[in-house]
């Protein structure tokens, strides 16, 4: 089996958290818990989305693009459920950035903000560190957050990772480049 085929079937579970790759019988509680975000609470919080063109088969396809991107090494994208209930809390990912003598990726992340404050993202960012170091096998993992997103910056400072330095003009969002801090964390 290619290291890539393996690495999609990635999971793991916390004392209240299951991450792993969504799933088919997902959909409604994917749809219906981002339905069910409230209005955007700062201007880095996308709040209310318009989820009107996500049908099942639109899911279904997504699904495929999370398969396609998983099997090329591109991506790693998981679903953060509620060990207890099932609820879909919301969604962490992996870039890869290079491979061969780097093994250097980049993660992502978000809950739901009707589900903040609870320490969901702090369990569910630490428990994906260790997938991305233990069974996608990265050495380096980087957080990249706008220099105004406090709550993101807290986050990653709360599960060990270090401020290495400020990207000028690094991402292009909302039609400028923004400078963006770079957070690291390695596997040794």
């Amino acid at each position: 089996m290619k290291l890539a085929e393996k690495k999609f079937e990635c999971n793991t579970e916390t004392e209240r958290l299951i991450i792993r790759p969504l799933k088919n019988v997902d959909y409604e509680n994917w749809l219906k818990e981002f339905q069910n975000r409230l209005p955007s609470q700062y201007h880095h919080d996308q709040g209310k989305i318009d989820m009107s063109e996500c049908t099942l088969e639109w899911f279904e396809n997504l699904l495929n693009k999370h398969q396609e991107l998983a099997r090329t090494d591109a991506a790693y994208i998981f679903g953060i459920f509620s060990k207890t209930e099932g609820t879909h809390l919301g969604m962490v990912d992996f870039s890869t950035l290079a491979r061969d003598d780097f093994q250097w990726g980049r993660i992502g992340y978000t809950i739901h903000n009707q589900y903040w404050r609870n320490g969901y993202g702090k369990e569910a960012v630490n428990a994906a560190l260790t997938i991305a170091f233990e069974q996608l096998t990265f050495h380096r993992i980087e957080a990249h957050i706008n220099i105004d997103n406090l709550p993101s910056i807290k986050l990653i400072e709360s599960v060990g990772m270090e401020f290495e330095c400020i990207r000028k003009a690094f991402i292009y969002e909302n039609d400028e480049w923004t400078d963006n801090l770079v957070y690291y964390k390695n596997s040794i």
